[in-house]
């Protein structure tokens, strides 16, 4: 029986659920992108970190990360080769700071400072709010 995964490390969730092709195209199975992955392209392709800073910053060896990155990439080809819709879901994951979702705009924040409350939606001031929980 394998090992239990490691939780990795992520600065915060993607500001958008997901991409659809424009154009007419069949409908396809979307590709599903879990949220380390997304932090590894984000990581190496966005901030233009080594293999090695990105681990560090996931919390996670390096042979790892490479697996993460590695199907990551291999969806995103997946995705952009077949037309597929991409959408972002789940992992192992935590995060340093507290997120919140707003169940009215959808938006989801963090706040800076933990000593702040939060009661309110910070794009739309909306009450209807729920502090993102960590799978276990």
């Amino acid at each position: 029986m394998p090992r239990p995964k490691k939780l990795r490390k992520i600065n915060g969730i993607p500001h958008f659920k997901g991409f659809k092709p424009i154009g007419d195209q069949p409908e396809e199975p979307p590709v599903f992108l879990n949220l380390e992955e997304y932090e590894a392209i984000r990581l190496s392709d966005f901030e233009f970190l080594a293999q090695e800073e990105s681990a560090k910053a996931m919390n996670v060896s390096r042979p790892t990360f490479t697996r993460i990155y590695e199907s990551a990439r291999r969806k995103v080809a997946l995705a952009f080769v077949k037309g597929r819709p991409i959408v972002f879901e789940g992992g192992k994951i935590y995060f340093d700071s507290k997120w919140f979702t707003c169940h009215r705009c959808g938006c989801s924040f963090n706040i800076l400072h933990n000593q702040t409350t939060v009661i309110r939606c910070a794009l739309c001031g909306s009450e209807n709010i729920e502090q993102y929980k960590n799978p276990s």
